[in-house]
């Protein structure tokens, strides 16, 4: 499915979310405390977009995702490997969420934008990142979540099921894709269960702050010592 989406997916993410989207990867960022020396992992990095961005920061990041379409994609907009301070993304890498292929604790940081509600087992994608994390470490996940205020969250479901599926036959190169978007995020768990099941997974220090009034939340939380 995400192959068939990578052409113009960066595309359709701004028109979908009305600009938004570059709001969110700066609010990520943000998040994460980047700074020169530090590693990141940017999981489900899609067409490395958001990890183009860290890598603006100075950290070395290297971009992750399952769909080879994506990184392809991705490939052919990179345009600088790695920058004299040491930062810039340092590899594009196909990989699984479930089975990721670095060592322990290989990350100061990482991150998942859009890609955890896609993964089949929620909790071992967070226990495995948990994995590659060093102690300390810091996670940002970075997702569709659901609106607090009841008027504004009635606005956005109507959105989803009737606006968005017309917006992305018009600026999609696979518009049926976005339905199956608009029905994750409707069955995806709201932001006090999310933040329940980062800590399952052994993240300690577990927190949010919602992005547009809910329609997208950040959580972040810590890896033990």
């Amino acid at each position: 499915m995400f192959d068939g989406v990578a052409r113009r997916y960066d595309l359709t993410n701004t028109v979908l979310s009305a600009g938004r989207d570059r709001t969110w990867r700066i609010a990520t960022a943000d998040a994460l405390e980047l700074r020169p020396g530090l590693r990141v992992l940017d999981l489900a990095a899609g067409t490395a977009t958001s990890s183009r961005a860290f890598a603006a920061r100075g950290a070395a990041v290297v971009a992750c995702d399952f769909s080879l379409g994506m990184l392809r994609v991705g490939r052919q907009r990179l345009r600088q490997q790695i920058n004299t301070a040491g930062g810039g993304i340092v590899a594009l890498v196909a990989g699984d969420g479930l089975k990721l292929p670095f060592a322990d604790a290989s990350f100061d940081r990482v991150t998942i934008s859009f890609g955890l509600r896609n993964v089949v087992d929620v909790d071992g994608c967070l226990a495995e990142l948990a994995r590659v994390t060093r102690p300390g470490g810091r996670l940002v996940v970075c997702e569709f979540s659901r609106p607090t205020w009841a008027p504004w969250r009635t606005v956005y479901l109507e959105y989803l099921m009737r606006t968005l599926p017309g917006l992305a036959r018009a600026v999609s190169s696979s518009p049926d894709s976005y339905i199956y978007l608009a029905e994750s995020i409707r069955a995806w768990p709201d932001q006090p269960a999310l933040a329940a099941r980062i800590g399952g997974a052994g993240w300690t220090r577990v927190g949010w702050r919602n992005l547009t009034g809910g329609i997208v939340a950040l959580h972040r939380a810590t890896r033990p010592s």
